[in-house]
């Protein structure tokens, strides 16, 4: 019988395929602005400082992790509190099935449950899947910032996608992931690995 999947929070000794992953996207392509590929140990304390406010998730089968999701802070005002910026990141190969939706779905749940309220993706055009996972998700149209990224020899235009959570009224403070009821989360860990699973 063929290992099922399965999405869990990020551990420390993560970070190496975490990077591995990365890589070809700093790389090869212009999805990430990032030019120059991290450290091992300098990648270990990005996931590190992103945990200690905001969920940081992985998905893997046998062991071999195939993808990753995480939020992180907008801007730095307080203001923006309630704010995030959402990345997913797959391994090659690994479009197409399933495994970035539903890593996109459980991360939005958990920042519900921190009470973030405004969600935020930015995309590197033209993005096809990652345009259409967003609005399959909710997301809309936010603007375009027109050749804002200087990479591979080339400008490129970001689109801006967001998604609100909650209502229009005044939000609850935002708690810290590692804050968050312990059973919450593995529930929330556990019905999207069961979905994901279902899908195959």
């Amino acid at each position: 019988m063929e290992q099922q999947w399965t999405i869990r929070l990020s551990a420390p000794q993560d970070a190496a395929a975490l990077l591995d992953i990365y890589t070809p996207y700093i790389t090869d392509t212009a999805v990430t602005f990032e030019y120059d590929v991290p450290t091992a140990e300098e990648f270990a304390a990005r996931v590190r400082e992103i945990s200690a406010w905001y969920p940081y998730l992985v998905c893997e089968r046998a062991g071999e992790i195939a993808g990753y999701a995480y939020a992180h802070r907008l801007r730095e005002r307080a203001a923006y509190d309630w704010a995030a910026e959402l990345s997913v990141y797959l391994a090659r190969g690994m479009q197409g099935k399933g495994l970035g939706t539903m890593l996109y779905r459980c991360l939005i749940e958990l920042l519900g449950l921190q009470h973030l309220r405004g969600l935020y993706g930015c995309v590197t055009l033209p993005n096809e899947k990652s345009e259409r996972l967003h609005r399959k998700l909710g997301f809309v149209d936010a603007g375009i910032w027109r050749a804002s990224g200087w990479k591979a020899g080339t400008w490129h235009d970001v689109g801006w996608f967001e998604k609100r959570l909650g209502g229009a009224g005044a939000p609850e403070p935002v708690i810290a992931f590692p804050l968050l009821d312990e059973k919450k989360i593995q529930e929330c860990l556990q019905r999207y690995t069961e979905m994901l699973n279902m899908e195959e």
